[in-house]
């Protein structure tokens, strides 16, 4: 009998669980029996084959005739009575009781000493009522599909160990089925978006994983290297800079929804790799985007939940359009009593953090400390959907200048329970002020700072032969599913978070 591979962490007693689950296998396959045949001829899904006896009932009504079946599943539970057995099993539709019994099943009935919990079998028969109200399949055949070699988590009455859960997440997905639907949530804000945004008249694309240049965000990529070309690459940390191309190309509407990869911290709202959604418009600016935006979330949100307020916490979120807006210089003023443009230098900003009492970050220009004052006292404020406007040129080197200010920036981030969940711009167009924004990026780099931008040569190109007038939007649609699911971890909505390697 071929041994299965276990570990060091493994208890001897899974190791014998292991071995006789093994054993009732080869038994199986002596008999005559595969216990993991290619095909089954399952009828239904459960929930197609309960749903006349279940509205039958809603409805006070007797039950239907019960045809025949044949469903197939995972077993929960098993009860053996001694000449009659009953066997919960489950789909991703839902769950069901077979009634087996010695006499219809004849011969057959020994195969229900090698059934255990995980198995898959198939059941045939008719559907009925069982004298106790439950619905159920009434076997005349059972046929294994699958022998599970090892018991699943804590008889299916909830897994609790979070490392175990985000690891093997297909053991939190058999049995919590509370996470499951989390994550079936999640794949819904998806296909939410996308019918939005495919409405407005954009075109999905798809654009490089790969870069020679990682540009478009503040943010230090990953390195790999493409040995047929024997070049280095980088993984993207933004869809901006390829989607901008395609608007300088002649394309009006783009978005892509991809995944994008930071090598930096991990965090409850923080994940390595993560998807975002962006998306270009030409002849539109911030507040074309904006308006977009609480468009966007409200249809989501309705989408997904039945509602514009969906629950949070201990409260309630209301994607209600109009959201308020503010500038980033009165939000400044509100949370911190400053106006941050009175503190200049990388030294009056050291100086204002000190009095606010938040650490200095190391090699951090201006825009960095700017930007962890506003972390610290103006976001955790912005608890309803809020749109902060107008940033800091410093921080903002893809963004066009204000008409009214030129150390600020047409642009916007919306922040909802204390999180950005979206960064938009009225994007620069101006391929000189573009490429000296550019180099003042490299100064910072040198200086210290790995996550200011890159040189993009074939960017700053594409610029020169001219993009319109375009409004430019990234939206994080992890932190979407958190929100529309009243989760506390980014973790809780990525199907297979980054983890630490295991040791050996």
């Amino acid at each position: 009998m071929t041994q299965s591979p276990t570990t060091g962490s493994e208890t001897l007693y899974l190791r014998e669980i292991i071995a006789e689950r093994q054993a009732k296998a080869e038994a199986l396959r002596a008999n005559g029996i595969n216990p993991y045949p290619p095909r089954t001829a399952r009828t239904n899904d459960i929930a197609a084959a309960r749903r006349p006896f279940d509205q039958a009932q809603e409805q006070d009504l007797p039950d239907p005739e019960g045809g025949t079946v044949t469903l197939a599943g995972r077993i929960t539970s098993i009860r053996n009575m001694g000449r009659i057995a009953f066997i919960d099993i489950q789909d991703d539709t839902g769950q069901i009781q077979v009634l087996a019994s010695q006499r219809a099943l004849g011969d057959a009935w020994s195969l229900l000493d090698a059934l255990d919990l995980g198995d898959f079998i198939e059941a045939a028969g008719q559907m009925i009522r069982s004298r106790r109200g439950e619905v159920s399949v009434q076997a005349e055949s059972v046929t294994m599909l699958t022998k599970s070699l090892r018991p699943p988590p804590e008889k299916f009455h909830g897994l609790q160990d979070i490392e175990t859960r985000y690891r093997q997440r297909y053991l939190d997905l058999i049995a919590n089925r509370e996470a499951k639907e989390v994550l079936r949530t999640r794949s819904r804000v998806i296909s939410a978006m996308r019918r939005f945004m495919d409405g407005r008249g954009f075109l999905e694309v798809e654009t490089p994983v790969l870069q020679s240049e990682a540009g478009g965000a503040a943010a230090r990529p990953f390195l790999t290297h493409f040995n047929a070309l024997d070049e280095p690459r980088q993984l993207r940390i933004a869809l901006e800079l390829h989607l901008k191309r395609l608007i300088v190309g002649g394309f009006d509407k783009v978005y892509e929804i991809g995944r994008l990869f930071r090598n930096e911290g991990i965090g409850n709202r923080w994940n390595p790799e993560f998807t975002m959604m962006e998306s270009y418009e030409a002849y539109t600016d911030y507040h074309g985007v904006a308006e977009m935006v609480e468009s966007s979330l409200a249809y989501i949100s309705e989408e997904v939940t039945g509602s514009t307020r969906v629950p949070w916490q201990d409260g309630e979120i209301d994607f209600t359009p109009p959201f308020r807006r503010v500038t980033m210089v009165d939000a400044a003023k509100e949370h911190v009593g400053v106006d941050f443009r009175d503190y200049p230098t990388v030294e009056a900003m050291e100086d204002l953090l000190r009095e606010q009492g938040i650490g200095i970050p190391p090699n951090a220009g201006w825009g960095k400390l700017f930007d962890e004052l506003v972390s610290q006292r103006v976001e955790p404020q912005l608890q309803q959907p809020t749109f902060l406007l107008d940033y800091p040129l410093a921080i903002s080197p893809l963004a066009k200048r204000t008409e009214y200010d030129d150390t600020l920036v047409e642009r916007f981030e919306l922040f909802v329970a204390g999180w950005e969940l979206a960064n938009a711009y009225t994007e620069l167009n101006d391929p000189v002020d573009q490429r000296r924004r550019f180099e003042e990026q490299i100064r910072l780099k040198a200086e210290g700072d790995e996550e200011a931008e890159q040189m993009d040569e074939d960017f700053l190109v594409a610029l020169e032969h001219g993009m319109p007038p375009t409004g430019g939007l990234g939206m994080g649609m992890d932190r979407l599913a958190m929100l529309l699911t009243d989760s506390q971890s980014i973790r809780d909505v990525i199907l297979f978070p980054q983890m630490r390697k295991l040791s050996d």
